[in-house]
């Protein structure tokens, strides 16, 4: 019986794993994934303060209770614009990616 490293693990015996060519691919996705991870945590909690304070008590006058559920409406809104904007950009960058390895 032979005996596998870890490494070899999933590779075909006698050839060495590269990962050499996905290097720019890899810092592109990491780099979307930490730019919409900031977003997600930053737009929503932003748009509720803001929009609780200045626009639905200050601008509007609602009363305290009915600024907290309407603020809380507009934080849901901005995750999901994120949500759906991330997979957008997901969606159109791998198709590229594809298309890009294909004609290689």
């Amino acid at each position: 019986m032979q005996n596998y490293d870890k490494t070899d693990v999933g590779s075909v015996p006698g050839t060495a794993p590269d990962f050499r060519g996905n290097d720019g691919s890899l810092v592109s996705v990491l780099k979307t994934l930490l730019f919409f991870t900031i977003l997600m945590i930053t737009l929503p909690i932003g748009l509720y303060f803001t929009s609780k304070s200045f626009l639905f008590e200050g601008s509007l006058g609602y009363s305290s209770n009915d600024s907290y559920f309407y603020a809380a409406i507009v934080a849901v809104l901005a995750v999901h614009v994120v949500l759906a904007l991330f997979v957008y950009v997901a969606w159109n960058e791998g198709s590229r990616q594809w298309r890009e390895g294909k004609q290689d």
